[in-house]
């Protein structure tokens, strides 16, 4: 598979993401729902889990494996992350030619609100099967330059808090007129089961520690147990039990490396009761014990 890891239109927004990429990967800016990204080294594939953002790559490139589906975004296309969903990532990047890359919070009341403006009709396209949770289109100019535009406006603190809030609209509102705009309709039409699972993911997110139960997901869903756990696989390749593991998993990988926890103390803050049940479970998932990773180290992208 060839891959698309330098675009030359990308030069200003790679010298834009330089200035704000401190350190390597994702870093907070002046904005809460937009960090940049940058990492200089290969990383196989390995488990990932993004919240729903926009991910646009200006340099380098990532091959995204979920279930029987392999993508590519790179310098040449942006990630539409709609649903938070555990896959496999793989990095492409250098020292000369690093990742780089700002990710942009999909806001389900900003995109709401475009929707409505817009007085755009449902897709008959989106409404006949399920979107996809997880999908790639190409960096075109009116993206680009809209980006460039945040990324500008992020060099300033008072800029950034003046302007920054209406440029994360206009990427937002840019995306809604691209390929992919079907998929992010879709999360917001309240009656959808698409944005029903939405909503089921983000509680998810939020209440990852607490004892939580299908039937309880879908109540809180308003849909059966049986049609809750069927379009719950259908929009993450996997069952809601076995995505509250992963996502348990992820969040201690990040806890363990990236904040230095102990083992103990972290299987707890995930919502483990029993520190040997979690140690094995993360052994089978990374295939390394909790024990064996180094805290304080930059978490792959």
């Amino acid at each position: 598979m060839q891959l698309t890891r330098h675009v030359d239109a990308n030069a200003p927004l790679c010298a834009l993401i330089r200035c704000l990429a401190t350190r390597p990967g994702f870093v907070p800016t002046h904005l809460p729902q937009v960090q940049v990204l940058s990492w200089d080294h290969y990383v196989a594939s390995s488990p990932q889990i993004y919240e729903p953002s926009l991910m646009i790559l200006a340099q380098g490139s990532k091959l995204a494996r979920l279930g029987p589906r392999t993508l590519e975004y790179g310098a040449g296309h942006y990630l539409v992350q709609a649903l938070s969903v555990p896959f496999m990532c793989e990095t492409f990047a250098t020292r000369e030619a690093p990742l780089l890359g700002v990710a942009v919070d999909i806001d389900r009341g900003v995109l709401g609100e475009l929707v409505q403006s817009m007085d755009l009709a449902p897709d008959p396209a989106v409404q006949a099967q399920t979107p996809q949770s997880m999908t790639s289109a190409a960096l075109d100019a009116p993206m680009r330059d809209s980006v460039e535009r945040l990324l500008q406006c992020l060099q300033d603190p008072l800029d950034a808090k003046v302007l920054g809030p209406a440029r994360v609209r206009e990427v937002l509102y840019t995306a809604l007129r691209g390929p992919q705009a079907g998929v992010l309709r879709a999360l917001v039409e309240q009656q959808g089961h698409f944005a029903r699972i939405g909503a089921a993911l983000s509680h998810l997110r939020e209440h990852y520690s607490e004892p939580l139960s299908v039937e309880a997901l879908a109540a809180r869903a308003n849909m059966s147990v049986s049609t809750f756990h069927e379009h719950f696989k259908r929009c993450t390749d996997m069952a809601p039990m076995q995505y509250l593991k992963r996502l348990r998993l992820l969040k201690a990988q990040q806890m363990l490396i990236g904040e230095g926890l102990g083992v103990a103390q972290t299987a707890h803050r995930v919502g483990y009761q029993s520190t040997s049940q979690f140690s094995r479970e993360y052994k089978r998932q990374f295939e390394r014990s909790p024990g064996d990773e180094l805290p304080y180290q930059s978490l792959p992208v």
